[in-house]
């Protein structure tokens, strides 16, 4: 019985054996063109002379709104160094990112300038929430992250039915008052990019600890240690995305639909009905209106309302 075993063994090994030769044996190589064509089995991997992955150029002169960072730090430097890389090689992020600011920076910009804002606080936004409406694990909402005291503190409806952190217009205006905030307080735009993230709480309590008045120099968690630097890699490579190698065509970009405005001033019992009077759905009524958080609007108060409406002939008409 013994020798029966060790001779099944024996014929297992020389099976295995062959079948690894053979495998090895119709492995073939060809050259096509600039490329080397593995085939193996009808399985073929095309790896290209061409493609290369490369350490990332930093500007010399980055700057914060303004405000210069101070790149001779070896450590500041490769703090830079870290976001370049991250954010540039995960192309299809950065791809989406430069679709849809192409769709939403226009609505953003004039409410940022109005307010006394730098535009690069654009891009905070494209870091928050990469210009959509989330909701965070801590509950941090939509495209500003607006947590809901927040949101209520500046005068945003906040409930089941109605949340205003989803209006993206209003959200921007709530946004910029608190920039401005503690722009007064600390007279740097970094460390108020640092306390949108982290709290203002957080910031002057590292502040006391570390004994040190600027951005650059705190020791910081993780997130907020590298929120700004994300924030300046990301303006960097949405405001030059060829030198990045990001080639999209206009064709290519998110565009803002077309829309109108319609004004109510008493409750709506469903909104399915109310779309279908504008010969659109629910579907893209809640697109364009996210802020409307349920299928019905209480109104109690008769406050009025302004809903957005996508003008005629930009989606296929409800059925």
């Amino acid at each position: 019985m013994k020798a029966i075993k060790n001779i099944l063994m024996l014929l297992g090994v020389l099976f295995v054996a062959g079948t690894l030769i053979f495998a090895v044996g119709n492995t073939e190589s060809v050259v096509v063109g600039n490329d080397k064509v593995v085939v193996n089995d009808s399985v073929q991997k095309n790896v290209s002379k061409s493609y290369k992955i490369s350490s990332i150029d930093i500007p010399e002169n980055l700057n914060f709104a303004g405000e210069v960072v101070p790149q001779s730090d070896p450590e500041i430097l490769e703090r830079i160094d870290r976001e370049f890389l991250v954010n540039t090689y995960w192309q299809s992020n950065a791809v989406l990112l430069i679709k849809r600011a192409n769709k939403f920076f226009p609505i953003i910009e004039p409410i940022l300038a109005k307010n006394g804002i730098p535009d690069d606080f654009k891009y905070l936004a494209v870091a928050e929430s990469g210009l959509t409406n989330v909701v965070s694990p801590a509950g941090a909402t939509g495209f500003w992250q607006i947590m809901r005291e927040t949101g209520r503190e500046y005068g945003l409806e906040v409930n089941s039915n109605v949340d205003e952190r989803y209006h993206l217009e209003k959200s921007t205006e709530v946004a910029c008052k608190y920039l401005n905030r503690w722009k007064n307080k600390y007279g740097s735009w970094a460390l108020t990019a640092a306390a949108y993230n982290a709290g203002p709480g957080a910031i002057n309590k590292y502040m006391g600890i570390q004994q040190v008045d600027n951005y650059w120099d705190l020791l910081l968690g993780s997130e907020t240690g590298r929120y700004v630097f994300r924030i300046m890699a990301i303006k960097e490579i949405l405001s030059n995305p060829e030198k990045y190698g990001f080639h999209i065509e206009k064709e290519d970009m998110y565009e803002a639909v077309p829309t109108f405005n319609v004004e109510i001033d008493k409750p709506v019992s469903d909104f399915a009905d109310f779309a279908q009077e504008y010969e659109i759905n629910y579907k893209i009524l809640k697109r364009h209106n996210p802020w409307l958080r349920e299928a019905h609007l209480n109104n109690s108060s008769r406050k009025k309302y302004t809903i957005e409406i996508p003008n005629k002939g930009y989606y296929r008409e409800a059925e």
